[in-house]
C-alpha cells in the first residue's frame, strides 16, 4: 500500500503573531520582518511535520494506491473536529460506508460493504487544524514554535551541523501531539 499526503493551505494567515515572535527573539527593527516571518514559517512547518498535525485549518488529501483490506485507517494529519467528516472516493466513486472519529489522531473505520470491494485507489479529503488564526493554536505549540524560530534566528551564522537542530521544548511538545502509532 502506498499513501500520498498532500496539504492545501486554508488561507494566508500566519500560525504565529509576528510581533510576538519578534519580541521572543529580541528583534526590534521592522527591516527584518520578511526574514523573521520566513523563520517562523520554517519553524511551523517543522512542528507540523514532526507532530503530524496542522496548526491552522487546511485541507488534507490522502491518496492510497492498492489499499489493504483492513478494518480502518488512521488519518495521517490531525486534529480533526468530530463533525468534519471526511469525503471518501473509491476508484472515483463517492463512498460513505464508514464511521469517523475525530480528534488529534482521527480514524476511519470501514463498514462491512468496504470489504466487498477490491479498490485500486482511495482518496480521502478532510479539514485538519486547530482553527483559522494564530490565536487558535494551543499555547504550548505557539511557545514551541517561537523557541524553534529563536534557535533558527540565533543560528544564522556558520556553525557545525550538530548545533542547529530541534529545540528541546519543540521536541517535547510536538511529541505529545504526535501520539503513538502502531
Amino acid at each position: 500500500m502506498k499513501m500520498l499526503v498532500h496539504r492545501i493551505a486554508g488561507g494566508s494567515a500566519l500560525p504565529f503573531i509576528l510581533d510576538d515572535l519578534k519580541w521572543h527573539i529580541r528583534v526590534d527593527a521592522d527591516a527584518e520582518d520578511n526574514a523573521i516571518q520566513n523563520i517562523g514559517l520554517t519553524a511551523a512547518a517543522e512542528i507540523e511535520q514532526f507532530a503530524q498535525i496542522a496548526l491552522l485549518t487546511q485541507t488534507i488529501r490522502v491518496t492510497i494506491f492498492n489499499p489493504a483490506q483492513e478494518h480502518g485507517l488512521s488519518l495521517p494529519i490531525g486534529p480533526v473536529a468530530d463533525e468534519d467528516v471526511p469525503s471518501v472516493t473509491i476508484d472515483g466513486e463517492a463512498f460513505t460506508a464508514f464511521d469517523f472519529v475525530g480528534g488529534t489522531r482521527p480514524y476511519i473505520r470501514w463498514l462491512a460493504s468496504y470489504h466487498d470491494l477490491t479498490p485500486s485507489r482511495v482518496i480521502i479529503e478532510y479539514q485538519a487544524g486547530f482553527g483559522p488564526a494564530a490565536a487558535d493554536v494551543p499555547a504550548d505549540l505557539a511557545q514551541a514554535l517561537m523557541d524553534q524560530a529563536a534557535l533558527h534566528y540565533d543560528g544564522r551564522s556558520p556553525m557545525d551541523a550538530k548545533s542547529l537542530t530541534t529545540s528541546p521544548h519543540m521536541a517535547r511538545v510536538s511529541a505529545r501531539y504526535r501520539g503513538v502509532q502502531v
